[in-house]
């Protein structure tokens, strides 16, 4: 295991080598993680999705996600951590356009599939941090630059992947509509039948079109949008708990961090605690 953390002890990067059991059971992590499967195939549990994979591949969660990996047989893996107050990608969305692509999507698979040689070019760059991680004083310059170009990298394919996929899946429009409308009016609608309503859908079709195409129920995408938009709110910004309770609607903020914890396990507080404050808290105060 190679690293480096703060002066206060806290983890900033990370690149664990294939531990067979470290994503056999669900688990959360404080950083953004990246797994690296460069073989083998199981099907990856984040929050509220489940998706198949087949290495070699590239799986993301974002911080305090609960996750794991189900396989009939052992993977070939590595696992790369950062945390935030080393390397904010809002921050840095410019460069390397991960936010809302890579991370912090509810709508897409949290993967990019890879051909031979996208591997051995990711293989390359996760070597050479590797290599700096192990010098006796490593460069945070180096450091970034490396997680960076990694980002940046992921980013590309995954958007061509997708240009590829799009032409390949039969796009469903009313689906389409339901992400406009729920991205619009998350904060004041919260049940499925809501939805159903302003789509001219009975609830039962409603819940078979949503769950086909975005292979989760109406009610997850709707709890799981709740939540990413709390997630932001508490990591974005410097709002107290109470005033992101009554932004998000709720009648108080003892209710908000009863359904925040329970869809998490993890109060507002604790994830805030742990995965920090970014610094683009502070540049629109």
């Amino acid at each position: 295991m190679t690293q480096i953390s703060s002066t206060d002890g806290n983890l900033l990067l990370r690149l664990l080598r294939a531990e067979a059991e470290l994503l056999k059971k669900p688990i959360q992590f404080s950083e953004y993680t990246v797994i690296i499967v460069s073989e083998g195939q199981g099907t990856f549990y984040a929050d509220f999705g489940r998706f198949d994979f087949k290495g070699p591949v590239l799986l993301f969660a974002t911080p305090m996600q609960l996750i794991y990996i189900e396989t009939e047989i052992p993977l070939s893996y590595d696992v790369l951590h950062f945390h935030s107050d080393f390397y904010c990608i809002e921050y840095h969305r410019e460069e390397v356009a991960c936010n809302g692509l890579l991370f912090n999507n509810i709508y897409i698979a949290p993967s990019v599939s890879l051909t031979p040689s996208e591997k051995s070019g990711f293989i390359q760059i996760t070597d050479q941090i590797a290599g700096e991680l192990a010098l006796a004083s490593p460069s945070d310059i180096v450091l970034k630059s490396l997680l960076q170009l990694f980002l940046a990298r992921s980013s590309q394919v995954k958007n061509k992947e997708m240009e590829t996929t799009a032409s390949a899946v039969i796009r469903d429009t009313e689906m389409e509509h339901f992400k406009e409308l729920l991205e619009a009016r998350f904060l004041e609608l919260r049940k499925p039948s809501d939805y159903a309503g302003l789509l001219r859908m009975t609830p039962n079709n409603f819940t078979k079109r949503c769950t086909r195409y975005f292979r989760k129920t109406p009610s997850q995408l709707i709890t799981e949008r709740l939540i990413l938009e709390a997630k932001k709110e508490l990591h974005l910004t410097r709002k107290s708990i109470k005033e992101i309770a009554y932004a998000l609607n709720f009648e108080d903020e003892f209710y908000f961090s009863r359904v925040f914890k329970k869809q998490t396990n993890e109060s507002p507080q604790s994830f805030r605690d742990k995965t920090g404050i970014s610094i683009v808290a502070d540049l629109y105060r």
